[in-house]
């Protein structure tokens, strides 16, 4: 019973690593007659599987259904395992240059000190320098509604402060009790 247990497990992880990449592998190809190209690219033409599996195994490589829908399906040869750490190794590449902007949110009140003010725009200035875009929010509570002008011009103060390290994307507009304001990096 140990024994089976320990093959079913080695064959289970066998197929995660194909199943991944949806690819029959040797012994996994069952169809034949099928279009053989060779490890060095070249077409064989059509031949039965098991020569096929002969070939491969004679030159140390594995046999890989690349294209199962042709009719005869294509093989070919080729070190399977090299390949996939090829396609994994790609795909990091590609996530390495990717950079996502996100949008960071600064939340204001209409009575902020000039000092805790400046403390939060320099937060901004640093989500600025990494390249995320950044919406300042104005909560207006109560009677402060009343005042919506002193929130425009805490904005335009903080715009002013920006100037040199931003764009703004969308100037200062209330939407019910909050007023928003999005700047981008620039220059």
């Amino acid at each position: 019973m140990g024994s089976q247990r320990k093959s079913y497990y080695q064959e289970r992880q066998g197929d995660k690593t194909i199943g991944k990449s949806n690819f029959r592998v040797n012994e996994r190809i069952r169809i034949s007659p099928i279009r053989l190209i060779d490890h060095l690219n070249n077409q064989v033409g059509i031949i039965e599987t098991h020569e096929a599996k002969g070939l491969a195994r004679d030159v140390g490589l594995d046999l890989v259904e690349v294209s199962p829908n042709a009719e005869p399906p294509v093989c070919r040869i080729m070190d399977f395992g090299k390949w996939l750490y090829e396609q994994k190794r790609k795909t990091k590449q590609n996530h390495k240059k990717q950079h996502v902007t996100s949008l960071k949110e600064i939340r204001l009140r209409p009575k902020i000190d000039d000092h805790d003010r400046d403390i939060k725009v320099g937060k901004a200035i640093k989500f600025l320098e990494k390249g995320h875009k950044v919406q300042f929010t104005m909560l207006f509570r109560g009677r402060e509604m009343t005042h919506i002008e002193l929130g425009y011009k805490i904005m335009d103060e903080i715009i002013e402060t920006l100037e040199q390290k931003a764009k703004i994307e969308r100037e200062a507009k209330m939407a019910g009790r909050r007023m928003t304001m999005v700047v981008i990096p620039g220059k």
